[in-house]
């Protein structure tokens, strides 16, 4: 499902460049669920941010279920990460004036995909124990149960990519490993390709694969 050969990002500061990744070579099978683990600065971000087609490498190919999408323009990287990539992130992304519920569907109408946003929204808060919640805003939650909603708002798109970027972070341990029996309950009952960047070495633990970065480098875990 998702291949990169010598994937290398430089950004460019005034006169000075800067390299994170240098040609990463990687794959990811359909399905899978896999951990990026590395320092601070090692490329984590970056290399998620590529996979989700929120960025373009410098250099590199990268295959998305068959097709190049390296070289996309931002137009179509969207529309391409819309249909295929959910995303959950460590600070939530949630609309603090808005809903549970209609945070979740602003996801999708965001997306394009398809229609029947409410119920759709409803149907996934469902799936992470939030359906009695729906009317709360994110100030009235925990933080495990805003995290639960950002979850929510990945799956209402039917993805068959999510992507956390440390999904924990900002969770107590109890909250932390409520919100990671939730991800992999889903990745196990529906099949969805799961990609997690962590510090968490127990995070890591409940993955099938970890990927270890350094300096932009991977130096454990690229082969399946």
């Amino acid at each position: 499902m998702i291949r990169l050969a010598g994937i290398t990002k430089v950004y460019r500061m005034g006169q000075r460049e800067l390299t994170v990744l240098r040609s990463i070579d990687l794959t990811i099978s359909r399905g899978e669920m896999v951990a990026i683990m590395g320092p601070s600065g090692s490329g984590k971000t970056t290399l998620l941010n590529i996979i989700g087609c929120l960025d373009r490498p410098t250099a590199g190919s990268y295959l998305l279920d068959g097709d190049e999408v390296s070289r996309l323009s931002s137009h179509d990287l969207a529309e391409v990460r819309g249909r295929k990539v959910g995303f959950v992130f460590q600070t939530f992304n949630l609309l603090p004036q808005l809903s549970a519920l209609a945070n979740v569907e602003l996801g999708i109408r965001y997306s394009r995909q398809g229609d029947h946003y409410r119920e759709r929204a409803l149907l996934a808060l469902e799936k992470v124990g939030l359906a009695d919640r729906a009317s709360h805003r994110p100030t009235e939650l925990s933080g495990g149960e805003q995290q639960r909603v950002a979850i929510a708002r990945a799956l209402a798109k039917e993805p068959s990519i999510i992507l956390a970027d440390e999904p924990t972070g900002n969770l107590d341990s109890r909250s932390g490993a409520d919100v990671m029996a939730l991800l992999t309950g889903l990745h196990s009952e529906q099949a969805i390709t799961l990609v997690i960047v962590t510090h968490d070495a127990d995070v890591a633990a409940v993955c099938q694969r970890t990927i270890n970065l350094k300096d932009g480098q991977i130096v454990t875990g690229a082969a399946t």
